[in-house]
């Protein structure tokens, strides 16, 4: 399974990367929302997670344009614990929604759920 980790923060994206991986998936990186669209067309992830706050698209934009790319589950990371991002982030696609600082451990056990409703919809 192939996991798209978009974040402008390169150590959280390298924490993100490397926990993924040592899970077993394969994991495309993106740094900024430009980025990410570029990858999700190119790469075809099974699962996209995405900052928030990132250059050249924020992750609410990222998010409404892989919508219309299609139906891959997507999980939304902010450094703000708002609740209002929480509902514009579901309300504009997304699956799921981590607030920052997180421990890895729950984002693995958030992405298994995903990964098998989407293989299930294959």
């Amino acid at each position: 399974m192939k996991i798209l980790v978009a974040d402008d923060d390169p150590d959280l994206l390298d924490l993100v990367a490397y926990a993924l991986g040592q899970a077993g998936y394969l994991v495309v990186k993106a740094k900024t929302g430009t980025e990410a669209v570029e990858q999700y067309d190119g790469e075809r992830p099974d699962l996209v997670i995405l900052d928030i706050n990132m250059p050249g698209a924020t992750g609410f934009e990222v998010c409404a344009a892989l919508r219309e790319r299609g139906t891959t589950p997507i999980i939304m990371l902010t450094a703000r614990g708002d609740e209002q991002d929480l509902v514009r982030a579901l309300e504009m696609g997304a699956d799921d929604y981590l607030a920052k600082p997180f421990n890895p451990r729950e984002l693995l056990a958030r992405t298994k759920p995903l990964l098998r409703g989407a293989a299930i919809e294959d």
